[in-house]
């Protein structure tokens, strides 16, 4: 049996710098388990073999996508289809989520 592994959320972001950061946490069979602390936007962007799953933990995550923004408050689950275009920012300085994808995810960096 492979030792099990407490992971402690908010120790992670209160320990983490900069402007952006995207700590992998864990593997659930082919998913990986991130937490992201963001300070800036992340660029435009888009998966074409996975979808992404975005649950935010702390502050306000805005998800950019072609034609409309969605806000994710503490709490909020959202998930963007493969092959969709999208940027995410925090809104108010800071946000802490946790994004569950293939772990093999591509990512194609996409300019507006």
């Amino acid at each position: 049996m492979e030792s099990l592994q407490r992971i402690d959320l908010h120790e992670i972001s209160k320990a983490v710098a900069g402007s952006y950061a995207n700590v992998p946490l864990n593997l659930v069979n082919d998913h990986i388990i991130r937490i992201s602390i963001m300070t800036e936007p992340f660029y435009w962007h888009y998966h074409p073999n996975s979808d992404e799953s975005f649950l935010c933990i702390e502050g306000v995550l805005v998800i950019d996508l072609e034609g409309e923004s969605i806000e994710l408050h503490p709490g909020q689950l959202f998930t963007i289809p493969r092959n969709v275009l999208h940027k995410t920012s925090p809104k108010g300085g800071r946000s802490v989520n946790l994004t569950f994808e293939l772990e093999g995810m591509e990512t194609v960096r996409n300019v507006l």
